[in-house]
């Protein structure tokens, strides 16, 4: 349900959640880091790359068109690739708590867990890529038509950038 901010609601950029998932190209695999706002399912930062570690997260943290300092809590897995001393260092940098998923609980990544899910059905099994250019060419592309034009059921029907500029939260 969608409401004006109130008390249980997150401010926009103030806890985004990051994740992994992988993607064949040109016959190996590459992986992909989306940050998801839980204000408003907006991706805020993504990156693509050949190896599954910290560089692949602080890639994605470099997109954000925020500082990240506004960033209060950042939500991931308990993967290495985001419980290890570079994050640490980044985190503690810009005073960012972190929010690591409880062991056994599917459900602490849902929201960016379900939006992996919809770049693969949206954008990665439409597309055959032989090289990583061209998977962060159409990453790129994607997180743009899904910020600004893409509905989400969740948000009433609205991209995330209409719903925050609504003023409206989760």
């Amino acid at each position: 349900t969608c409401r004006t901010r109130g008390s249980d609601g997150y401010a926009p950029r103030t806890h985004p959640a990051g994740d992994l998932t992988y993607v064949r190209v040109g016959g190996d695999w590459a992986y992909v880091c989306l940050l998801v706002d839980l204000a408003d399912r907006g991706i805020v930062g993504h990156s693509a790359g050949r190896t599954r570690d910290a560089s692949l997260v602080l890639g994605a943290f470099a997109t954000l068109d925020f500082p990240p300092a506004d960033v209060q809590v950042f939500h991931t897995d308990r993967g290495g690739e985001f419980d290890n001393t570079r994050i640490d260092e980044l985190l503690d940098v810009f005073d960012i708590k972190r929010s690591l998923s409880r062991k056994g609980n599917p459900y602490d990544n849902a929201v960016v867990e379900s939006t992996n899910r919809l770049l693969k059905k949206e954008l990665v099994y439409r597309n055959h890529y032989t090289t990583i250019e061209q998977l962060r060419h159409g990453l790129n592309d994607y997180v743009w038509w899904s910020d600004n034009r893409r509905l989400h059921s969740a948000l009433g029907y609205r991209s995330p950038k209409e719903f925050t500029e609504q003023g409206l939260v989760l």
